[in-house]
């Protein structure tokens, strides 16, 4: 992933890049699941966004999981408008690499999903995963309602005391909302989606904490 420069302070709103009205253009389909990537999604599904660290093995987590429509990678948690993926790993848009779930919650709940985040990375190491080093790889989940938020704040403080326990430091996970839009997801570039499923042999640096979540 990207290394020029490794920036663990968010920039100020006023300092950030501009950014652009256009969108990221993105595959019309899903290139595992064959689903549509962007929205309209049909009626019934719901959606979440995701910060684990480097997008494309997060986003292979989530699209293994049953009752998931698609996914998709892209930034959330910043300040540019459709920012690149230079421009986000150069700290100057203020967003975090992440993942957009649509989920059949008959399938796969918010609470699964929710056990899927937290135990697939390290919630307590800030601006970073592992050797992955930027505000791009914070931890944060963008809910889409108010219930997932309420629930992801109460998995998040049951954590906190099991991770604890365990000997590590506290959770550095932002929960965020996307109630009043204040928190739009933008679609990454092409190459980006599906990463791991085009290059099997990709990077991928994941790695959780080896506490269970007990999300129940």
């Amino acid at each position: 992933m990207w290394t020029a420069r490794k920036s663990v302070t968010m920039i100020a709103p006023e300092r950030a890049l501009p950014g652009r009205e256009t969108p990221m253009a993105v595959p019309e389909r899903h290139f595992v699941l064959g689903t549509p990537l962007t929205p309209p999604f049909p009626a019934g599904f719901e959606t979440a966004v995701f910060g684990l660290g480097c997008f494309w093995g997060a986003e292979r987590r989530f699209w293994q999981l049953p009752g998931i429509f698609t996914t998709a990678v892209g930034y959330a948690g910043g300040y540019t408008p459709h920012p690149t993926y230079e421009e986000v790993c150069s700290g100057a848009t203020g967003h975090a690499e992440v993942v957009l779930v649509v989920f059949d919650a008959a399938r796969t709940g918010w609470r699964d999903l929710l056990t899927v985040f937290w135990e697939s990375h390290d919630p307590t190491q800030g601006m970073r995963q592992g050797n992955d080093i930027g505000t791009q790889y914070r931890s944060c989940v963008v809910a889409r309602t108010g219930e997932q938020r309420t629930v992801a704040e109460e998995v998040r403080d049951r954590y906190d005391k099991a991770l604890g326990r365990a000997g590590f430091d506290r959770i550095t996970t932002v929960i965020t909302d996307a109630i009043t839009g204040a928190a739009p997801f933008y679609y990454a570039e092409a190459y980006h989606q599906q990463y791991l499923a085009k290059n099997p042999g990709g990077y991928c640096g994941l790695g959780g904490t080896g506490v269970g979540c007990g999300t129940p």
